[in-house]
Order: C-alpha cells, then structure tokens, then sequence
C-alpha cells in the first residue's frame, strides 16, 4: 500500500490517517495554509459539528485590520498576516502571534505598505508556515521574512529584487510550501500583451528555510498568453514511497519539478486546449491536491478537473497522453477554492455556493447540491467525518462529510471571510475581516 506523505490518506480504510511529516512533531499542529500535509485534512476528533451554539465559541479576537492570510497554529501559538490599519492603500502591515487563549503575544511591523486588489483582496493574502521553531512569512510584494517563535528577526529576503518585478495583477498571493527545511515558492507571472511569444513567466524557487539561502531557481516556462500568464494559487509536494516532486500550477499548465535541483520533470496542459476554444483570461487560482497515487488538478471559471494517475507514464508533456488520466471532468471545477479529497471524495467547493462531490478513483459524480447559503472563496476543511467552510458574507457552514448532503449546522459570524479555517488541538479557528475566532467544546 502506498503511503503519500503530501496526502497521507488511505483509501482502503474506513477513516482518513494522517502520518506526521517528518518536520512537525505533533499532528495536532496546523503549521501551514492546508495543515501539516498540504492537504486541508486533520486527523483530530472530537471537534464540535454545531457551531451555532453559544458556548462552541471559546473567544473573539479582534483584529488590527483586514487580511486573506489563513492563520497557523503551533502548540499555543497562533501566528497570522494583517493589514495594520482599516485596510486602505498604504496601511502598514503586520505579523503577528496570538496565544491559544485568544491574547496577543507580539506584533511585528513588516516593510512595505497595502495595495488592495479586487474583491476585497489584499496585501495580506499569503498564509505564514511554521516549524515550531521558527514562522516564516512574505506579503504579495515578496518580501520574505523569518522570526524566531518570540518574534525576533532571523532573515528576511526581497525576491522581487532578486528575480525580478512581478508583473502580476492582483498581486502575488501564492502562498510558500514548508517541507523538509525548505521553502518553495512559484512566482508566476508575465505582461499581459496579446500575440506574445515570451515564454517565462518567472521563476520556482527553493530556499534554505534557516538561513534564507538560494538552494535552486528554475525558470518556468509556458506558451500561455494575456491573463493566463498570472497565476494565484500554491505550489504543493507529492510524496509516496518511491518518488517526490513539487507541483506549481499556472500559465495553462499543472508542471511537476525535481525536488533536488528544480528541474521539470512532466507537464500536464489538458486544461486550457490551443486551439479556436482557448480562453485567454482563464487564469488558475485553485490549487492542486495529492491523493494516494493521484493529483487532482483543478483549473478555472466551471472549467475542466483532471485526475491524473501518477505512474511511470508521467513524463515531457502529457498534455495529449489519455492514458495517464484517472478521470477527466470536463465542467465543474471551483474558481478559487483548493480540492479537498477525504475518505475517498473529492470536494469541489464551486464558488457559487455549490457542493459537488466526485468519487476519488472514478471522478464519477456522488451528489452536486447548492449547501450554502453565500459565495465563498476559501478551501474547506476536513475533519472527524466534517466538513468546514467559510462564506464570503460570513456563514460558517458544517457539513456532514459522506455520500449524501447533510448541512450539520450554520452560524453567521456577520464579517467577510476570505481565510480557510485552521483546525488544531481540538479547536477550528476561523479569521475573519475583522476578527480572530476560536470554536471548540464547551468547557474547553
């Protein structure tokens, strides 16, 4: 039976379990935007299902200003990005750690100032990672930072004067990956000029997560044109028993690179087909997720999702190679939210409101329901047989996780929400607009 690192779940059980990665010590840690193991699942139980009960919110923290970062969690520290200010242009930004009983340990003002994007984006929109030694953190202009648990400043690195502006629209929100002591970064963008035949569209990056160094830069390359050579989504790694890579996703294709020295090592572009069809504005903003000897590969705008096999078949470009296709669906993909793959589904949380779950090993559809009551933008959240997501508005939804849809409970918290919720020690935090929330047992 293979056992993937980057998904840790197995299919031939009844329940998901998650083996800790080698760099985190305890499971019940959430160090990274989609946990321990890039892939939004936890193996924690007892984590309450009705949220609208009063004493299921353990505190409210309010916050100094707005942000999309996801918040992370190591033992009793919550670390989170902020616009430090009522979210206009030019606020200051922030890092900051807040204790597990919703006190504020340090805050760190961070260089730069915010630039708003559309809907309510901004420049507080990558998610920090931490190793429970140290909390690494980069705002959409690319400026990288590392501090010490009690705040103090280690290093910090300005990528966009090592590699170049970013020619990006809505600034570079791709969160880094934390694996092993290293930091992975995709940096994916280019000018939007029609009839271009530039083939960068920057850079993949690996950087000693200690010290800050280069440890390897490989051009990323793509035939891509006009908006789809912007891409905000965030780089993920597949590990099973006999091969690792890193998968960065943008520019029309899903691209998987050697973890040792950056090379490409298969390209998949079945998603945006050349062509008189070809959609110049279908940029990707879901991410990828690893399944047990699969990757879901969603791309944009009710477009199409691959499930790609990973077998000996995978190599140059398979854009044209049928046979390394698990399953294809043609329509259907979430816009912006990341797949979610539990207890052998897939979670497609379309941003109109819409659950549609496929089976994991065929694709085949299990039920497509509208669940939520609001547009939502974030990645959902598995855990202890749950399903957790945000809305745009502010509803936190539980679902029932299965093959039949089963709203568990709802609880408006009346605050935008554009983070994914964080789900540690029992606990699922939830940062808001406005606020840093805390749901768990009463009593707890």
């Amino acid at each position: 039976m293979t056992r993937i690192v980057c998904q840790k779940l197995l299919f031939a059980i009844a329940f998901p379990v998650v083996f800790p990665a080698v760099n985190f010590c305890r499971a019940d840690n959430w160090p990274q935007w989609r946990g321990a193991d890039f892939t939004s699942v936890s193996s924690e139980a007892g984590v309450p299902s009705d949220l609208s009960v009063k004493s299921t919110q353990l505190w409210k923290f309010e916050m100094p200003g707005p942000g999309g970062a996801s918040p992370v969690v190591w033992e009793d520290n919550i670390f989170l990005t902020s616009v430090d200010g009522n979210g206009s242009n030019g606020d200051k930004l922030a890092l900051m750690c807040v204790s597990t009983d919703g006190k504020l340990k340090w805050k760190r003002q961070l260089d730069g100032e915010n630039k708003n994007s559309r809907d309510g984006g901004n420049s507080a929109s990558p998610s920090p990672c931490t190793d429970g030694e140290h909390v690494w953190a980069m705002m959409t202009d690319g400026i990288v930072y590392c501090f010490d648990m009690n705040g103090n400043l280690i290093w910090k690195k300005h990528l966009q004067m090592e590699y170049g502006a970013f020619h990006i629209q809505f600034g570079m929100t791709s969160t880094p990956v934390l694996d092993k002591g290293v930091l992975y970064f995709q940096l994916i963008h280019g000018e939007m000029k029609r009839g271009s035949t530039e083939t960068s569209t920057g850079w993949v990056i690996a950087l000693d997560a200690k010290t800050g160094k280069e440890i390897w830069k490989t051009e990323r390359k793509t035939d891509g044109v006009f908006e789809n050579r912007h891409a905000y989504t965030s780089p993920v790694v597949y590990r099973d028993d006999n091969q690792d890579f890193l998968l960065t996703h943008g520019g029309d294709y899903l691209i998987a690179h050697s973890l040792k020295d950056g090379a490409e090592l298969w390209r998949c572009g079945d998603l945006n087909p050349k062509g008189d069809g070809y959609n110049m504005f279908l940029r990707f903003v879901s991410s990828p997720v690893c399944g047990a000897g699969f990757i879901v590969c969603p791309s944009a705008k009710n477009g199409p999702v691959l499930g790609i096999k990973v077998d000996d078949q995978l190599k140059g470009d398979v854009s044209e190679i049928k046979e390394t296709r698990q399953w294809r669906l043609d329509r259907g993909t979430p816009d912006v939210a990341t797949p979610v793959i539990y207890d052998g589904l897939v979670y497609l949380a379309r941003e109109n409101g819409v659950m549609l779950v496929l089976d994991a090993k065929t694709g085949k559809q299990v039920y497509q329901k509208r669940m939520l009551a609001d547009r939502h933008r974030s990645t959902p959240v598995a855990v202890d047989g749950k399903i957790f997501i945000t809305g745009r508005e502010g509803a936190l939804t539980v679902l029932a996780a299965g093959r039949e849809p089963n709203v568990l409970s709802e609880v408006e918290l009346g605050e935008s929400i554009f983070a994914s919720p964080a789900v540690a020690n029992g606990r699922v935090y939830v940062r808001t607009k406005k606020s840093l929330y805390a749901f768990g047992s009463p009593g707890d």
